[in-house]
Parts: C-alpha cells; structure tokens; sequence
C-alpha cells in the first residue's frame, strides 16, 4: 500500500466542510431519520462499499472502496478509507470519528483535517448511521440534508435482495436512489 498522502488528508478535510455546509440537497421536508441506536464497538472493523452518490473527493477511486474503523484509546474512532486508483494504487486517508450525544448514538462527525484544525467547526462532517440490519453486515450512512449516501457491507459483495431491501427503506426516506453507483470489487480480499 502507498503511503497516506497528506494531501489527500487535506482534500478530504475539504469535502468536510461541504458535507458540514451544502445548501444543495435532495428536495424533502422530511427530516433524514437515522437508526434507534448503535453499539459502536459491535461497528467496529471492515466496511466494503458497495454503492454510492457521485461525489468529487472519490472521483480517483476506481474500485475497492472500503473503511477500516477501530475504537482509540480516547474512546474516539480512528477511520481509516482506503480504495483503488486507476493506476493500480492503493490510496489511503486517516481520520477520526466522534460521537454525538450518548454512547449509543448514531451520529457521529468524521474529520480528516489535521488534528490542529479539529477546533474548526467545519472541518468535521456529518455520518449518520441510517440504515443497519440486526446482525451489522449491512448499513447506510449519509447526512442530514441527504448530500452524500453510501451502502455499506461487511463482505465486498452483496446479494441482490439485501440491496434491493436497503434500497427500498432509503426510498421510504426519500433519497433519490438512482443516483447511487456501484462499486466495483476487483481482486478483493476481505479483512476484518
């Protein structure tokens, strides 16, 4: 794997600020519901995406999109995204994830921005767990203005049912899932 590239780290710093500052979102009065609550050391490990919206700070990522969550010292959340470049590179970016509310919510702010910066209210960005099933293989994440949408899996692919269900409860909160984009998974093996 290539080594993390601080200017990635600050590129996606800067997607924060848009994900924490958009005025652009989908058209809905309805305010995004996230899930009841979340065991956040049962979170834990490896996430494949499997689709998402478009969006320009993974424009470089041509496949094998995944993060790697593991619980700091300090109770916080060390993020760690990785994918595939169209040149056959592994790029990398490390970031922190933090709570909001009591230990079981499903809110949390993930900033990629050096630590330096943390203090800036807009370098942390919006993820919302709203989608989760009982055994914690398959999730949704997003924001409150429903900006960014990802579908997540604890295994590279998933079957098409289990989709199609995610699908249809984020249709229920009125994303417009025609705009996701599958990931392609090339040469996977999975790690959790």
């Amino acid at each position: 794997m290539s080594k993390i590239n601080s200017a990635l780290s600050i590129v996606l710093g800067s997607v924060l600020l848009a994900l924490s500052t958009s005025s652009f979102s989908q058209n809905s009065d309805a305010p995004v519901k996230t899930i009841a609550s979340l065991d956040v050391p049962r979170y834990m490990g490896t996430w494949y995406e499997i689709a998402k919206f478009p969006n320009w700070f993974q424009k470089k990522c041509v496949s094998n999109t995944q993060a790697v969550y593991s619980i700091r010292p300090d109770g916080n959340v060390k993020v760690l995204n990785s994918c595939k470049t169209a040149d056959g590179e592994t790029s990398l970016a490390e970031g922190l994830a933090r709570q909001l509310g009591p230990k079981d919510s499903p809110k949390l702010q993930v900033r990629f921005a050096p630590e330096w910066l943390s203090f800036l209210p807009m370098v942390w960005g919006e993820y919302w767990v709203i989608d989760l099933d009982p055994q914690y293989q398959v999730a949704a994440v997003s924001d409150s203005k429903r900006e960014y949408l990802w579908v997540l899996s604890r295994t590279p692919q998933l079957d098409k049912k289990s989709y199609d269900d995610v699908l249809m409860r984020l249709q229920g909160q009125q994303f417009d899932t025609r705009k996701l984009e599958m990931t392609s998974q090339t040469n996977t093996s999975q790690k959790n």
